[in-house]
């Protein structure tokens, strides 16, 4: 079968993101998440005030909910693969774009493209909640300080939408992806920090932690923004790879 053309990658591309965009519940986990995020931030933003403000980072504490926020990530990615089998529409779709390489590989492209604005939106507005809140109080952090921590911020959201997708489109269906993604994040990562120390740096969550959160001056092992944006792009190069050749292979 030979390769679509450049005109049909771009179709393919456009029919992805249509398909996503008129997804209703893509749309209500974004909202969802939005709101999640503006209230957890308003939380810890009090906690803050009342606190030892002095002393805090107005970025710490806008992103301190990202450990919450990532989950309605998770369940966007895992909802953008698995979708389609839930109706059996994944027969029509690859009945209409037979190359099925192409087809997960653009799908996985649509979804950046709605994830990283996404994410750049949710993420900055609860660093300018806590600063409307907090200018007079904590420590304020110059404006290009800013842009990295939230580019870092809003690339760590979008690669962990990206590996969700991965892992959803290995499992083909909702739940147990979703048992499985959730259950790492919030369990069994936590767990292993503290049992596996050396290795904690290597996984995919806590490598994107160090993307954007400042750590404190007596954290030892701490990696740089950009050797957390390694790992975390590794892994997720690695989940979306094994992915593809698995979809090229099995049938629908």
């Amino acid at each position: 079968m030979s390769a679509p053309s450049s005109k049909k990658l771009t179709q393919i591309l456009g029919a992805e993101l249509d398909k996503l965009v008129t997804l209703p519940w893509i749309w209500l986990t974004l909202i969802s998440t939005f709101i999640l995020n503006f209230g957890l931030t308003a939380a810890f933003t009090s906690a803050g005030l009342q606190g030892a403000a002095g002393t805090q980072s107005i970025l710490n504490i806008g992103l301190a909910s990202m450990g919450y926020l990532q989950a309605g990530f998770i369940i966007l990615g895992i909802l953008a693969t698995c979708s389609e089998y839930t109706g059996g529409q994944i027969r029509t779709t690859l009945t209409t774009i037979p190359w099925r390489g192409f087809q997960l590989s653009t799908k996985y492209l649509a979804l950046a493209m709605i994830s990283f604005p996404v994410a750049f939106i949710i993420a900055a507005s609860g660093v300018l909640y806590t600063f409307m809140m907090m200018r007079d109080t904590a420590v304020v952090i110059e404006i290009d300080t800013t842009i990295k921590t939230l580019v870092g911020a809003t690339g760590y959201l979008t690669l962990t939408t990206l590996l969700s997708a991965a892992i959803g489109a290995l499992l083909r269906r909702t739940t147990p992806a979703l048992v499985v993604l959730l259950g790492y994040y919030f369990i069994v990562s936590p767990l292993s920090r503290n049992y596996l120390p050396r290795f904690k740096n290597y996984s995919p969550d806590t490598a994107g932690y160090y993307m954007y959160m400042q750590p404190s001056s007596v954290e030892i092992n701490v990696l740089t923004p950009m050797q957390g944006t390694g790992i975390s792009m590794l892994w997720t190069l690695i989940f979306i790879t094994v992915a593809i050749v698995f979809y090229r292979r099995r049938d629908a």
